[in-house]
C-alpha cells in the first residue's frame, strides 16, 4: 500500500475517532436531565373558603474555610498577581466558593449575613402552592426539578415555585463565574445543600400551616428614587407589592411576602463577603423593626419575611453611581458599601410597613386558581451553547439546542401572580416596548399587550427568575447586537450577551398570555 494512502487512512481513522468521541461527549453533556418531567397543570378555583398559610426559613449559608489575600485589591484571585490563599483545612488546595455575578475569579473571603431558602405555603383546602425564595443569582430549571423531586409527596404540594433573589454576592449556582471562563464555579457539595434545604423549607412551611387571613398593600412609586435604568427605553417596575399573613386565631403575623424589582448588587463587584445584599436589611426591618442606631423607630411585624424579585431586565439596578439617602440622617451614600445596602433595606422596610399599616384590604376567604406549563426555549446564544457543551453551564436539552423552562400564573381573590423564568424587561410587563432605529430585526413590538394589563385583580405580582434562570428576556424589536446600534449609541447595549436569544421574549409573552386566557376561561 502506498505511503500516502496509509497516511490518509490513518488521518481518516483519527478524524472518525475524534468525531465519535466528541459526539458521545456532547450527548452526555447535553442530554435531558429530566426526561420524565413535564408540567401542564390547570387548577380551577372553587368556592371561597378559609385557608391556611405557613412559612419557613432554612439557611443555605456556605462555610468559608479557606480565605485569601487580595494583593492588588482587584477582587479576583490570581496567583500570577501574587494572591495567596490560606489552606485552613490543610488539604493542599484552595477550596474557594466563587461568588456569582460581575466577573470570574471572585472568591468569597467570609460571611456578612446568612443566605436563606425562605418559603410561603398557601393552602385553600383543595390546592397547596409553595413559593420558595433562595438567596442566589439564579437556579436553572434542571436543578429546580431536582430540588422539587426531593419534596415528599405527603407534603401535599400542588405546585411549587422556586425563585432566586438574584443577589450578586452569593455562591455560583449556574456555573458561569468560576476560576476561569472555562471552569464551572459550582461547588457540588453546596449545590446539594441548597437542594436539600429547599425541600426542607417546603416541608417545614407545610408543618407550620395555620388558619390565616391576608393583608394586601402596595406602594407603586415610593421606591423609584433607589432605582436606575441603565438601558433605553427608560421603563421601570418600581412598585412595592406586599402580602402579610396573619394568624386568625391568635392575631400574630406568620410572615410577609415582599416583592420589588431590582438587582441586589448594591455592594457591587469589589465585595468579597457572602451576603444577600439589600434584601437582608429589607427582611430584617420587616421582621424585627427599623432602628436608628439602637433606637427602634418603627416596630416590625414578626414572622418570616420572604423577598421575591420582579421585572429586573433592562437593567434595574442600584448602580455604584446611584445615591441612596439614609432614612434618618438623609446622608447621601454613593459608594457601594454595606452602609449603603443597609440604608436601602431600611428605606424599603419603612415604605412597606407604612403601606401595610395604611391598607384595609384583607382576604379572609378565597380559593386558588392555577395554570402552569413546561415550555421549550431555543438556545441561540453561542457562548451559552459552548458553555453547555463544555459543562460550565450544566444544562440539558429537550431538543436540538432547546432548553426546558417553565411559566405559571395563579390567582387568589384580588391577587394575581405570573412567574417568569429570567430577567424580564419591564416594558414587556408594564408597556413601552420600542422599535428603535438600529434594531437588528426590522419589526414592530411583538410582546404586546403588556402582561400586567391583562392580569386580573387589583394586586398584580410579577415574579422573575421563577423555576429557572435564562438570563435577560429582551423584547425582540429591541434586540441589538449588530451595528448601527439603537438610540445612537456607539457600543452595543448590555443584555444580549447574557440572554438565551431573541426568540425567548415573544415565546414567553405568548405562553403567559395563553395561561392568563386559560385562567379567564375557567372563570378566574
Amino acid at each position: 500500500m502506498p505511503l500516502i494512502k496509509k497516511v490518509f487512512i490513518w488521518l481518516l481513522t483519527i478524524v472518525l475517532f475524534l468525531t465519535i468521541t466528541i459526539f458521545i461527549y456532547g450527548y452526555f453533556q447535553l442530554k435531558d436531565r429530566h426526561p420524565d418531567y413535564h408540567i401542564d397543570l390547570s387548577v380551577k378555583s372553587g368556592s371561597p373558603s378559609d385557608f391556611k398559610v405557613g412559612f419557613s426559613a432554612q439557611s443555605i449559608t456556605p462555610e468559608i474555610i479557606d480565605t485569601w489575600t487580595d494583593v492588588n485589591g482587584d477582587a479576583k484571585f490570581k496567583e500570577e498577581d501574587g494572591d495567596t490563599y490560606q489552606d485552613n483545612n490543610n488539604n493542599g488546595q484552595f477550596d474557594a466558593y466563587w461568588i456569582a455575578g460581575f466577573s470570574n475569579k471572585r472568591a468569597a473571603n467570609g460571611i456578612n449575613d446568612k443566605l436563606w431558602a425562605r418559603t410561603m405555603v398557601i393552602d385553600d383546602g383543595i390546592s397547596r402552592i409553595a413559593i420558595v425564595a433562595i438567596d442566589a443569582i439564579g437556579f436553572g430549571n434542571d436543578d429546580v426539578i431536582t430540588a422539587k423531586k426531593l419534596i415528599p409527596e405527603d407534603a401535599g404540594i400542588t405546585y411549587s415555585i422556586i425563585t432566586s433573589s438574584h443577589t450578586h454576592e452569593s455562591p455560583d449556582l449556574l456555573g458561569l463565574w468560576g476560576a476561569s471562563e472555562f471552569e464551572s464555579g459550582i461547588n457540588l457539595e453546596y449545590m446539594n445543600l441548597v437542594r436539600a434545604q429547599i425541600a426542607k423549607s417546603v416541608v417545614d412551611a407545610c408543618k407550620n400551616l395555620r388558619p390565616a387571613k391576608l393583608k394586601i398593600a402596595q406602594d407603586l412609586s415610593g421606591a423609584l428614587p433607589m432605582l436606575a435604568d441603565t438601558r433605553k427605553p427608560e421603563v421601570y417596575d418600581e412598585g412595592l407589592r406586599l402580602i402579610q399573613a396573619v394568624d386568625t386565631e391568635i392575631d400574630t403575623t406568620l410572615g410577609t411576602l415582599l416583592s420589588w424589582a431590582n438587582h441586589p448588587e448594591t455592594l457591587w463587584s469589589d465585595n468579597l463577603l457572602i451576603t444577600s445584599d439589600f434584601p437582608h436589611y429589607f427582611r430584617d426591618g420587616i421582621e424585627n423593626g427599623v432602628f436608628d442606631d439602637d433606637s427602634l423607630v418603627v416596630e416590625g411585624l414578626g414572622g418570616i419575611a420572604v423577598y421575591v424579585n420582579g421585572a429586573i431586565g433592562g437593567l434595574m439596578t442600584t448602580h455604584r453611581t446611584t445615591p441612596i439617602y439614609h432614612p434618618f440622617t438623609n446622608e447621601e451614600l454613593l459608594e457601594p458599601t454595606f452602609a449603603k445596602a443597609e440604608a436601602q433595606g431600611k428605606e424599603l422596610a419603612l415604605l412597606s410597613l407604612v403601606a401595610l399599616d395604611s391598607s384595609q384590604d384583607w382576604i379572609e376567604k378565597s380559593s386558588i386558581a392555577l395554570e402552569a406549563k413546561s415550555i421549550a426555549l431555543p438556545l441561540d446564544n453561542p457562548l451559552f451553547r459552548l458553555a453547555a457543551f463544555l459543562g460550565v453551564l450544566d444544562r440539558g436539552m429537550v431538543g436540538w439546542m432547546k432548553m426546558r423552562s417553565e411559566v405559571a400564573a395563579w390567582t387568589l381573590g384580588p391577587l394575581s401572580f405570573i412567574h417568569m423564568p429570567g430577567e424580564i424587561y419591564p416594558e414587556i410587563i408594564n408597556g413601552g416596548v420600542d422599535a428603535p432605529e438600529g434594531q437588528d430585526f426590522k419589526i414592530q413590538p411583538q410582546e404586546i399587550p403588556p402582561l400586567r394589563e391583562v392580569m386580573p385583580g387589583k394586586y398584580k405580582f410579577v415574579v422573575g427568575l421563577s423555576n429557572d434562570m435564562i438570563g435577560y428576556i429582551v423584547p425582540k424589536s429591541q434586540w441589538d447586537k449588530e451595528s448601527p446600534y439603537t438610540y445612537g449609541e456607539e457600543d452595543a447595549p448590555y443584555g444580549e450577551i447574557n440572554s438565551v436569544g431573541p426568540e425567548a421574549a415573544p415565546i414567553l409573552h405568548k405562553e403567559v398570555m395563553n395561561l392568563l386566557k386559560r385562567l379567564e376561561e375557567n372563570g378566574n
